[in-house]
């Protein structure tokens, strides 16, 4: 018999006995799952020295081939991730310690501390959800004792034409317990069996952290972790305050029961304070995900959105045509048409000039000579080029047919 089974055996008795049997369960299966895993006589270990050899063995290759070298800044990395796998991956006291508590006892322990309460806060809050449930079935059962002791002759007839009716209100305030239950304990309980099926599922996701290729399967098993994390922790803190709203709605409920009767209103505003709660939960599982989504996991996985919005707003470099001009074109030699060709190069650089920097359209840049036409700037760069190192072969070409002059006059001699 484990330690679990008398919490749930009493787990049916409200809420907080539910949420203590549920954390007790998710503890054994988190640590049973684990070493089954990548326990002493795991299934997994030989996966695990498999993907160690094969992560020293890329390593190496890369070496070989170049792609890597051997410094601070390509070995701290690799042997950074070495050591958080190995220690994760085959530690529970490490994976216990530190990823379960931030997990499951982080949250919690930031809404003690908002809530000012001492111990905790999602246990003090399935308390109080059971004391709100224990006042509207004693409520119900004043409303129908009462309704009992003033029954007459005719109440056959009164009873069923008041079951005829839609909706009563007990009926209601039935309704909005159903709804008050549903966005509190239904939430908070789904997402702790959630984080521990997580949890469980830990072990394996954190030996895919060793590869770029599978990092992103580790990325998104965090990004889940934390979701799971902070819906506990915003479930107590909006589910506070509607507590807080509940409390003289169930005193005047409480008043009217005694009287024979359940006051409609308050009926009414219990059934509307439960729907805003169910909307608030609504929402925050909404801003929890866009939260979620919205983290870049310590490098494991890039979104690459940024890069690639930068790329396409960054501006493209200018297109220079390289095609030769044809054979027989013949440059104008006119100075009207080497003043149009000027004024029509200078244009283009203005109109250049005041153009946007992130506009994406292509640009063509001609190169006008003082014979006019059109020169393309790829041969004016191997003109000049060539020119370079001619000067030099015809400085030396002219000094050596002077040496050879000079030898000449002298054998004449």
């Amino acid at each position: 018999m484990s330690a679990c089974d008398q919490l749930v055996e009493f787990a049916s008795a409200g809420v907080a006995p539910s949420l203590r049997a549920v954390d007790c369960v998710a503890g054994e299966m988190t640590a049973g799952a684990f070493n089954r895993l990548f326990g002493a006589e795991g299934a997994l270990v030989p996966v695990l020295t498999i993907c160690l050899t094969l992560y020293i063995a890329f390593f190496a290759l890369s070496l070989l081939t170049g792609r890597s070298t051997l410094g601070i800044s390509a070995l701290t990395p690799r042997m950074l991730t070495l050591g958080l796998v190995l220690t994760f991956a085959t530690s529970w006291i490490a994976y216990s310690q530190v990823l379960w508590n931030l997990a499951v006892a982080g949250p919690d322990w930031v809404a003690s501390m908002l809530t000012g309460s001492k111990g905790s806060a999602s246990l003090i809050f399935a308390d109080r959800i059971d004391i709100v449930f224990a006042a509207i079935s004693e409520i119900g059962k004043l409303a129908s004792a009462a309704g009992a002791a003033g029954a007459t002759e005719a109440g056959s007839q009164a009873l069923a034409s008041g079951a005829a009716g839609m909706f009563k209100p007990a009926d209601i305030m039935w309704l909005g317990a159903l709804l008050l239950l549903l966005g509190t304990v239904g939430v908070l309980l789904a997402a702790r069996i959630a984080l521990a099926v997580l949890m469980a599922l830990g072990p394996i996701f954190v030996v895919l952290a060793l590869f770029g290729s599978t990092r992103g399967l580790t990325a998104g098993w965090l990004k889940g972790v934390v979701l799971t994390a902070l819906v506990p922790l915003l479930v107590v803190l909006g589910g506070s305050i509607a507590l807080e709203m509940l409390v003289p709605v169930i005193s005047a409920l409480s008043q009217s029961a005694l009287l024979g009767e359940i006051s409609g209103r308050a009926a009414m505003a219990l059934f509307l304070v439960a729907s805003v709660h169910v909307a608030l939960m609504a929402m925050v599982m909404k801003v929890a995900v866009t939260m979620v989504s919205g983290w870049q996991v310590f490098g494991l996985a890039s979104s690459g959105r940024g890069e690639r919005e930068v790329a396409l707003s960054a501006p493209l470099p200018a297109t220079v045509p390289t095609a030769a001009p044809a054979a027989g074109m013949h440059r104008p030699a006119t100075s009207a048409a080497n003043g149009a060709h000027l004024q029509q190069s200078e244009a283009l650089a203005t109109s250049s000039a005041h153009e946007p920097a992130s506009s994406p359209a292509h640009r063509r840049v001609t190169t006008l000579v003082a014979g006019g036409g059109v020169e393309p700037l790829q041969s004016r760069v191997q003109d000049r080029a060539r020119g370079i190192g001619s000067r030099f072969r015809a400085a030396s070409n002219d000094s050596g047919r002077a040496m050879l002059k000079s030898m000449g006059k002298e054998k004449m001699q």
